[in-house]
């Protein structure tokens, strides 16, 4: 910078004095809170937009804290690279926005958290791309389903919240014989229990305001995978800026630190309680990959390390019995969110899949008697009491 030819101002010393900081000896991450960078001068600037020198542009495509976050979610998913977003719905945003066309046809897997299919059928169906629906436990009906002009296969697994499990390898290689991306939705496992792109997989996508936040605190969103199909994921956010604030990145990325022994823990938990919902007089049936009697139990053992936090059961009668329960409880949170440290119930068929028609919910097996339970990090003795107070408000007999 040129030398002034006399002291600047007050007002100059306010705004300026201790503007730049070396932070290169931070041991924890720093947070960077900025909306555009400085460019060394003209050219430098010009090299940058251009995308012929690296460096940060803007903050709607570009954030130190967040580059931070992506290069971990990728080292941690084994993928080229990632790109966070702004929520777990912007991350299919800017997926289908960056990789599909009107004409192309995309295959949904049933049972899917209820917002993603309803964003590919309300929003871009009217763009001309085509959808279909296929039951992830069925490789037959994705076969059956592809056309000539099918671009993607979209599905999560498991399952939310019924917990049904795709085969992953067995779909990576039907959509590799015909070109068609493969894109996991991650969530609920994450990268401590499952890493699609392993097991063929093209993208995998994170509600990051789940397991990845872990606290409940903040929305956010990330797609990790292949450096072709990232490019233009990557400039729907130079464009249309579905962008993370910096300050999520950071908590992300804080995060990202805890994960593996949170889920170790979520796992356990959630199997002590789901073996001893299975035992309940007043349950009908219980929705967990790592019960015994679950039917795809083997499938997700050959595929995962873990069986996670997120767990379903029905309970005896209706819709009414359902939000008894779900009135009785005095420690487990009602809320739609998971993968909080603080367990938490919701009565999906009025709450995250409410919006579905009553044959989807019919088709994905959400029914009015049943219940979501996100397994946090409490003591499991204190949520089976709560449970079991619950239960038997509603109708059932004390274990």
């Amino acid at each position: 910078m040129n030398q002034p030819s006399r002291p600047y101002a007050l007002a100059t010393r306010a705004v300026r004095t201790g503007q730049y900081q070396d932070l290169s000896d931070l041991h924890s991450e720093g947070l960077a809170l900025t909306a555009s960078y400085v460019f060394a001068d003209a050219e430098d600037a010009a090299e940058q937009f251009a995308g012929r020198r690296p460096g940060h542009v803007y903050v709607r495509f570009g954030n130190p804290t967040t580059a931070a976050f992506e290069q971990r979610i990728a080292a941690m998913e084994g993928a080229d690279g990632a790109v966070a977003v702004g929520s777990g719905m912007a991350a299919y945003t800017a997926v289908a926005l960056g990789l599909l066309s009107a004409g192309d046809h995309v295959v949904l897997g049933d049972g899917m958290f209820g917002t993603t299919p309803r964003f590919f059928r309300a929003y871009m169906e009217k763009f001309g791309v085509r959808v279909s629906v296929a039951d992830v436990r069925d490789l037959d009906q994705w076969r059956d389903a592809v056309r000539d002009e099918t671009a993607m296969f979209v599905l999560e697994t498991p399952t939310n919240p019924m917990m049904h499990v795709a085969d992953v390898r067995a779909l990576a290689a039907l959509a590799a014989e015909r070109d068609i991306v493969l894109l996991v939705d991650n969530t609920l496992c994450t990268p401590v229990l499952q890493n699609p792109l392993a097991l063929g997989a093209d993208l995998v996508v994170h509600s990051a305001a789940k397991y990845i936040d872990g606290q409940g605190r903040c929305g956010g969103g990330v797609v990790a995978g292949r450096a072709d199909l990232l490019k233009p994921v990557s400039e729907v956010l130079r464009t249309a800026g579905p962008s993370p604030s910096a300050f999520n990145s950071w908590v992300f990325l804080k995060s990202l630190e805890t994960l593996p022994i949170r889920m170790r823990e979520h796992s356990r938990n959630a199997t002590l309680l789901a073996e001893w919902l299975e035992g309940h007089p007043a349950v009908e049936e219980v929705h967990y990959t790592g019960l015994a009697s679950h039917p795809q139990r083997a499938l997700a053992d050959s595929q995962q390390s873990g069986h996670g936090g997120l767990l379903a059961f029905t309970v005896r009668g209706g819709r009414q019995e359902a939000w008894n329960v779900v009135d009785a409880l005095s420690l487990v949170s009602v809320t739609t969110n998971i993968g909080d440290t603080k367990s938490m119930i919701t009565h999906p068929a009025t709450t995250t899949h409410g919006r579905m028609a009553p044959e989807e919910q019919a088709r994905a097996g959400i029914g009015p008697n049943l219940l979501r339970l996100s397994v946090g990090l409490e003591d499991v003795e204190d949520l089976k009491e709560d449970l079991d107070q619950a239960l038997r408000a509603a109708g059932g007999r004390s274990r």
